[in-house]
């Protein structure tokens, strides 16, 4: 299947591209703004092309416990859902990162706290980010800001995953998910073989054992010393995972005097903003981080002795902003936007944000 351009929902491009990268299986459960993406899967019938298993679980504990399996036998697995049932899943999340397995999660916020509303929100940052079960472990955080992006890092979500044996998720805002754009997707990709998953997955339980003993995919460990071990060999992986994998994006950051800093649809609306901040000749630029683990700390850092002031806008009542502070370390006035309960501002309002706060 060659590349196309089409026109579609971010959340559709979602189900495509899962598809065209060879996924294994999705497990899944029904949630507005997202339920498109497991809709879009049940309406093309991979099963029927590529053998990708879909089902749709009875609950989100249940679809992230049936990944926590399908990683667990190497298989290229995933799941979708919004803000509400992500949160019934951060148990089983922290068991596949306490087991080192490699998924994919996407979620597309809506506002909250409790149930909140189906409109877009970004809420989730800090249960994303910062961890929202327990333990000391890290997702590898993309966050789209187009309908390109979202078909784009399926494939690099998954890749990433299976490279550092990682939990992957794709931290998406409503707007994304919800709007329409061209986009290019990618060639489809032949699934992987059951020898294929035995050869490049080692550590999987596959029910066979070639001579072996057969391994036993676990994040329980009952001896502390053995436990610090794990946990120290966590670490040392997300250090070489931030070394290694931070992606930004920057715009008309060479001339600025004031920076905005923004992720998914409020990188959209920032750059818009910027443009009217210009025409008035007020130089403004943007930068955007992909990741938000790992976070562009030592990126944003740089601009702390080299700009006047930093505009972090959010659909959250500000958590980003934190990170953000954190990088420049006081060297730089950083202020917060946000709007709350679904409202997306437009352009004009940072504009004048910018101008009451940073100015």
């Amino acid at each position: 299947m060659a590349e196309e351009i089409v026109l579609m929902k971010g959340n559709e491009a979602i189900a495509h591209a899962a598809i065209r990268c060879g996924a294994d299986g999705y497990f899944g459960y029904p949630i507005t703004p997202q339920s498109e993406i497991l809709e879009t899967l049940a309406e093309l019938k991979p099963w029927e092309t590529t053998g990708m298993v879909v089902l749709q679980a009875e609950s989100e504990v249940a679809a992230i416990n049936m990944v926590y399996g399908g990683a667990g036998a190497g298989k290229m697995v995933m799941t979708s859902s919004s803000s509400p049932g992500m949160s019934l899943k951060q148990e089983g999340v922290s068991y596949i990162a306490g087991a080192e397995l490699p998924c994919l999660i996407v979620n597309v916020m809506r506002g909250g706290p409790g149930l909140g509303t189906i409109q877009p929100s970004q809420a989730d940052y800090f249960q994303t980010v910062k961890g929202g079960g327990h333990g000391d472990y890290k997702l590898i955080t993309l966050a789209p800001a187009s309908v390109q992006e979202m078909a784009d890092f399926v494939c690099l979500g998954f890749e990433l995953a299976f490279k550092y044996r990682n939990p992957a998720i794709i931290l998406a805002d409503g707007v994304v998910g919800q709007m329409m754009e061209k986009v290019v997707l990618p060639a489809q990709r032949i699934r992987r073989t059951d020898n294929e998953v035995i050869e490049q997955c080692p550590w999987a339980t596959t029910g066979r054992t070639n001579g072996r003993q057969p391994n036993v995919i676990t994040s329980l460990e009952l001896q502390p010393e053995e436990m610090e071990k794990n946990n120290i060999r966590f670490q040392a992986k997300y250090r070489l995972i931030e070394q290694n994998e931070v992606r930004f994006e920057e715009i008309n950051c060479d001339d600025a005097d004031y920076l905005i800093i923004a992720f998914g649809s409020m990188a959209r609306i920032g750059q818009k903003a910027m443009d009217l901040a210009r025409e008035e000749g007020i130089k403004v630029g943007i930068l955007r981080p992909i990741t938000l683990w790992p976070f562009p700390t030592e990126a944003i850092a740089n601009y702390a002795d080299k700009v006047k002031g930093i505009l972090v806008t959010e659909l959250n009542a500000g958590q980003m902003v934190e990170d953000v502070r954190l990088a420049v370390n006081g060297k730089v006035k950083v202020e917060h936007f946000g709007r709350l309960g679904g409202i997306v501002p437009d352009p004009d309002e940072i504009v004048t944000a910018l101008k009451k706060q940073i100015l």
